[in-house]
């Protein structure tokens, strides 16, 4: 037989079972539960997307430092109940240590607009308890890159040129999406979301009787120009180098004020994350005016 002291305490069992965890975080959702507690939705770098309620948060002297707000970062620490049975229960969240807030969302209505629809596409792509490191650090820095003039319609690329990679979704831009050959030099490309990436106007002619993606007469084909394609290789390749956001951003003369480029790339790969997830991200139409109700995304 065992003595008292040989058999663990209820605490310790569920000690064993209920991991605590602690993490970096981006506050992405914040919703009132109760008069002194709250319900998030959090990115994790390590942890990916975590759901879960911070029980007296909003009580004088909780342990949740500078109080839970959306587009901030901090240092979070989280009691996991997940199981097989109800995999969906929310973590319970012990401490919230504030470390970053981002200043021109709130100066700047594009900088918002594109700082809440990073935070959407986030929230819609990622899976919960799916870690994207690359792609946390990759918003971060796309966040922080808000600061600088002018640098909105850039930080957007970046960082959704990202997302779109991290989550395997990235376009193909060197070869021919229907044949698979590299791709001819031309002035206009045709970008099929259905086959994800892009086809020569002549390849278009030539499969379009066999493949349904091109042939039906509601299939999506929008066209792009090639100065557009060759600002996402930039895009791509610098990010393949691991430069920083801002390092492409200073070297980029296509992301001087009035210059169309970035905007068309944008709008282009806000429409493809449409095809990828099935709807608009809510903040779209505030990002991308008109976006979400007109045709005029697919001359890109």
């Amino acid at each position: 037989m065992h003595s008292p002291a040989q058999h663990p305490t209820r605490s310790a069992c569920l000690r064993l079972v209920v991991p605590t965890v602690r993490d970096q975080a981006v506050c992405l959702r914040l919703w009132d539960w109760s008069e002194t507690s709250q319900t998030v939705s959090l990115f994790g770098r390590t942890l990916g997307v975590l759901r879960g309620v911070a029980k007296g948060a909003k009580r004088e002297g909780a342990a949740f430092s500078g109080g839970l707000e959306i587009l901030t970062r901090g240092e979070v620490v989280a009691v996991l109940k997940a199981n097989e049975r109800s995999p969906d229960t929310l973590a319970t969240l012990t401490a919230w240590d504030l470390q970053e807030t981002f200043p021109a969302a709130r100066r700047s209505l594009p900088a918002f607009h594109a700082a809440m629809y990073m935070l959407d596409v986030v929230h819609h792509a990622v899976h919960d308890s799916d870690p994207h490191t690359k792609l946390f650090d990759g918003m971060l820095d796309s966040v922080r890159l808000l600061e600088r003039p002018a640098s909105d319609q850039f930080a957007l690329a970046w960082f959704q040129w990202l997302a779109l990679t991290e989550c395997g979704f990235a376009p193909d831009l060197v070869n021919d999406a229907a044949t698979r050959q590299p791709l001819e030099p031309a002035a206009n490309y045709c970008f099929v979301p259905a086959l994800g990436g892009l086809v020569g106007s002549d390849t278009r002619q030539a499969y379009g009787e066999h493949h349904a993606a091109l042939a039906g007469n509601h299939a999506q084909v929008w066209r792009v120009r090639d100065e557009t394609v060759q600002f996402l290789r930039a895009v791509s390749q610098a990010q393949s180098q691991c430069l920083p956001s801002s390092a492409a951003f200073h070297a980029s003369p296509d992301t001087a004020p009035g210059k169309a480029i970035v905007p068309r790339a944008n709008r282009l790969l806000a429409s493809y994350f449409q095809t990828v997830l099935g709807r608009w991200p809510p903040s779209a139409n505030s990002t991308f005016p008109g976006i979400a109700g007109n045709d005029s995304r697919r001359r890109v």
